[in-house]
């Protein structure tokens, strides 16, 4: 869904335009498309899949 035809019940202009508070909100809130886990947590989780073939590898290699 996209704010680009949405009208604000508050101020009757385009949410897109994001001209009261109540615009701003939702265009944020329809645009935050961001990850809900952390890139560091990603890279954590990486590295121990790696130690842990590294390490299999090594016990049964």
């Amino acid at each position: 869904m996209s704010c680009e035809h949405l009208i604000c019940a508050r101020c009757s202009n385009p949410v897109v335009e994001g001209r009261c508070p109540t615009c701003r909100e939702a265009r944020s809130e329809l645009h935050d498309h961001g990850s809900p886990v952390p890139p560091a947590v990603v890279l954590a989780i990486l590295v121990a899949l790696l130690f842990a073939a590294l390490v299999l590898q090594r016990v049964y290699g």
